[in-house]
């Protein structure tokens, strides 16, 4: 019987990595659709080589960090999977798999804040060093037995581990890249840059959506709680439902039109902010989450133009902002919610958002001062497709003249 449930166990956790997998193409989908036609081809082999990186440096060191023996800072055993043992009682080959699309997942969220002017050499280089050693860090802080687990911090399925920082690994990214060109006036007010597909970036969303029924229901890595399991499942779909609505209803209120783009990216947020406390609070206060989740983002995407912050697909504030209401919303409605747990959250949040803004601010410098991070200005007027690939996501719009 134990091995039944075991096998049981291992098939749930395997089915869940497979659907957190397919999140990369509703990554990849979102993003495509939110930029332009020209830059589509570029973006989409970002997304798919970010996987395939992010998979080799899990393999070779995240994991080992992430879950390895050591101490309350970072695992030291395990390399390349060598000796490396589960987290959870199913086979470490399925707990890697699952851990590892999660990695992915953190990766794949800078790709969209630096779209269109970042070359596709420095954001290899990017991905593998956040996947190798900068994601598995916090991981280990939390989810590792690492000194936030100790002190009780608590982050079910990854509002700060996965999603915070990505978000603030992409803001980094945006504000030392720069602006696209002619994004903003002069006078520092901002130009709208339509994407070339909002059906794409429409699939992206309901392809991440559902692939959010294994990012949070997933997380606990075992079936022998169905109530929990289905629990999980209704809040993490009635934040998506509550921050598509609160989003439309603000730039409805504000701009006078309820814009598509701004609901889907509101159903994201809603998304992030109830990873983290899904299986800790009821329906209701789910509701509540995801309706915050829609009105900060569109707050945050005005503030990001005010700042003169050029982030083509909201990366950070889909994914930084409320990744960290999401954090802060364990204290305020989880079931341990009190002012003893918010503070734990606050400090945790603060301490994984500062090793990740530092962190970052290296890498990509190192990266700048390296191979360059940004494309010249010709290769970003006619196209990172053409230029960095020497193909076109859609075929036959280039004019050649004949002899």
């Amino acid at each position: 019987m134990q091995d039944i449930v075991r096998g049981l166990d291992t098939v749930w956790v395997l089915f869940a990595a497979f659907l957190v997998f397919f999140m990369q193409a509703g990554f990849g989908m979102v993003e495509a659709g939110f930029i332009r036609a020209k830059n589509a081809c570029n973006i989409l082999t970002k997304n798919f080589l970010d996987f395939c990186m992010a998979s080799l440096g899990y393999f070779m060191f995240g994991y080992a960090i992430m879950f390895g023996l050591g101490n309350g800072l970072f695992g030291m055993t395990g390399w390349f999977l060598n000796g490396a043992e589960s987290g959870a009682d199913v086979p470490m080959f399925a707990f890697w798999l699952f851990q590892a699309a999660f990695c992915g997942a953190a990766a794949t969220i800078v790709a969209g804040g630096m779209a269109e002017r970042m070359k596709f050499g420095a954001y290899l280089s990017y991905s593998f060093i956040i996947s190798a050693f900068i994601y598995p860090v916090v991981g280990h802080w939390v989810w590792g037995g690492g000194w936030l687990s100790a002190l009780g911090f608590t982050d079910f399925a990854g509002s700060t581990v996965v999603h915070a920082l990505g978000g603030f690994a992409a803001l980094v990214g945006t504000v030392m890249l720069g602006s696209r060109i002619g994004k903003y006036n002069p006078d520092g007010s901002p130009n709208a840059i339509a994407g070339h597909s909002i059906p794409l970036a429409s699939l992206g969303v309901f392809i991440l959506w559902f692939g959010w029924f294994g990012f949070n229901p997933g997380s606990t890595l075992s079936v022998g709680n169905g109530d929990l399991i289905a629990r999980i499942a209704i809040n993490t779909n009635l934040s998506a439902a509550m921050g598509g609505i609160f989003a439309m209803l603000a730039v409805w209120k504000l701009y006078g039109k309820p814009d598509l783009s701004m609901a889907m990216n509101g159903a994201l947020a809603g998304l992030v902010a109830i990873t983290a406390p899904c299986a800790f609070v009821q329906p209701l206060s789910a509701l509540a989450i995801g309706a915050v989740a829609g009105v900060l983002v569109v707050l945050a995407v005005i503030m990001l133009d005010r700042f003169g912050v050029d982030d083509p697909v909201g990366a950070f504030p889909v994914h930084g902002v409320n990744g960290v209401w999401g954090t802060l919303a364990v204290g305020i409605f989880g079931e341990l919610a009190g002012l003893h747990q918010l503070m734990v959250q606050l400090l945790g949040l603060a301490s994984a958002v500062a090793f990740v803004v530092v962190s970052m601010v290296l890498v990509f410098k190192l990266i700048d001062l390296t191979i360059g991070l940004r494309v010249t200005r010709d290769e970003e007027l006619r196209g990172l497709d053409i230029g960095e690939h020497g193909m076109e996501a859609y075929s036959g719009f280039q004019v050649f003249t004949t002899q």
